[in-house]
Parts: structure tokens; sequence; C-alpha cells
């Protein structure tokens, strides 16, 4: 029998030459995935030599050959891990990343010492950004609004998997929100609104099949050749919920860390308007509070 090891040592090669940019450690999340166990418990197995099993093979090698066409590793396993959290993915909805992750702190920041904030997420998609900050921010209560029928379901079912508390709202985040049921009521006393708008500008094709294949153009399109149509009628709907002095956190294109910082501010609804970079260094998120 072929070991676990080899096994992971040829899929590696096959996601490699597919293209695939973390070869190794997808193959051992597939591995993990086809096992029913997590990636620690694999590189266990593997030290100790552990022979996988009846049907692991074909359910391994299904895995692998769909990864090296560039399948997202989040549709074929289902989940994707988002702060302390697994959330439930799939084709149809935009898959987190852990560059988004940044706006929750932000957030968290913005939150602290306030009881029980009003907080929103305008374009929640699978809820990672509205559920992060329940999950981190007891006390917040937190309302959800998606507008495609697919992502809120996603949301619903993560929702109910993590047991964390947050309201959903089907509605379009650049709506008036004074006229949206669920959102009336909060207009003008929200301590945060947190955003991760479709931003790319359209006609740019993603480089990364995973995203320019897989993920849901309404998730990914800005609405115009500069992607920020969309992401300043969600910041115009930001406004009408947020109290004076409330935050909107935003992220956007690596591209547009000047100009959305200042098509905010020319507003003038805005002050306090900065960009921060994320990890890699790259332009992320704008933070601008209401005036």
């Amino acid at each position: 029998m072929t070991s676990l090891r080899s096994r992971v040592d040829a899929a590696t090669a096959t996601l490699d030459e597919g293209g695939v940019p973390t070869p190794r450690i997808d193959a051992l999340l597939l591995a993990a995935h086809a096992l029913g166990c997590d990636r620690g418990e694999v590189e266990r197995r593997m030290i100790l030599g552990t022979q996988p099993g009846s049907g692991f093979a074909e359910r391994f090698t299904a895995l692998v050959e769909e990864r090296a066409t560039r399948v997202p590793l989040q549709h074929l396993t289902g989940t994707a891990p988002f702060r302390r959290l697994e959330l439930h993915v799939g084709p149809g909805v935009f898959v987190p990343r852990p560059e988004t992750e940044q706006a929750v702190d932000h957030v968290l920041a913005a939150l602290a010492g306030i009881d029980g904030p009003p907080v929103v997420d305008l374009c929640t998609g699978s809820g990672a950004l509205a559920l992060a900050v329940a999950d981190e921010a007891p006390t917040a209560e937190v309302t959800a609004v998606e507008l495609s029928d697919l992502a809120l379901a996603r949301a619903a079912r993560n929702v109910e998997s993590t047991g964390v508390p947050v309201t959903l709202v089907a509605a379009d985040a650049t709506a008036d929100p004074g006229s949206v049921p669920g959102l009336a009521d909060l207009v003008g006393r929200v301590d945060v609104v947190v955003s991760n708008p479709p931003y790319v500008p359209v006609g740019m094709v993603p480089l990364e099949p995973e995203v320019a294949e897989h993920d849901p153009d309404p998730a990914l399109y800005g609405g115009s050749e500069d992607g920020l149509r969309i992401p300043l009628g969600v910041a115009a709907t930001a406004a009408g919920l947020l109290r004076p002095g409330g935050l909107l956190v935003m992220e956007h294109a690596d591209s547009r860390g000047q100009s959305l910082p200042r098509a905010l501010a020319g507003t003038g609804a805005r002050v306090e308007v900065a960009d921060h970079a994320d990890l890699a260094g790259r332009p992320r998120t704008t933070t601008a509070r209401r005036a």
C-alpha cells in the first residue's frame, strides 16, 4: 500500500505543476478533508507512517485533480477560516480572505468602551465580518445586509452553525436605509459600519483563476471603470446609518488607497479619513468618521 506521506508528496507535486500558490498546505488540507480530521492529525499520521485506509485514495485523488484546475480550496472543503471562526462557503459566494480580517481590528478598536453598540455590515456575503465582530465584541448588536439570495442563505447557515447572534437583512447595500425594513430604525444610531463591497474595476479581470472563474461577479466588480461606484454607494448608505462621530470601515482594492479616501473626504460628510495598509504593506482599508 502507498503510504499517506507518499500520497501527500505526490499531490504536492501535482498542485505545484498546476500553479497552485501553496501546494503543500493545500495537499495537507485536502488530505485532512478526505480523512475527516485536521491538518495536524494528517502530519502526525505521516510521521507515524500510518496507512490512510480504504477509500482514501479515490477521495483524495479526486480532490487534488479538481484543485489542480484551480477550483478554490474552500469550495472543495466547504469551509473557510476567518478570525476565530470556521465558515461555510461554496460556489456563488465570495470566499473570505485573510486580508479582510484587518477590518475587524478597526471595528473592535472603535467599539472599545461602548456598551451595546449597534454595528452594521453592508455587503456581508458569507457573513464573515458581521460574525467576527459579534463573536469578538459580544455586547455589540450586529446587523448584516446582503442582496444575493445565495449569499444570504450561506450567511444564515453560518449564523446557525456558529451560534453567534447576527441579524440578517435582505436588501441592496446602496439603498436609502430609511426605506429598508430592518435598517430604518438604525438610521443615525449606528456606531460602526463595516463593509467589504465589490470593488474590482469593470473590465479588469483578476489574475487568480480562483477569483476570476469562481467568485461571483456581483461580489467582485465595483460597477464602474474605477471600481468606486458601488463602494461610494455603500458609503452613502453608511452615512445615513452612522451617528455623528460614528466610523465607516471599508476594504478596497490596493490601487484605491488614495482615490477612495479622497472621494470620501470630498463629500463633506466625513472627517478623519485615513487609509491603512495590510500585512503585506498594500493599501487595503479606509476609515472615516461621520461629521
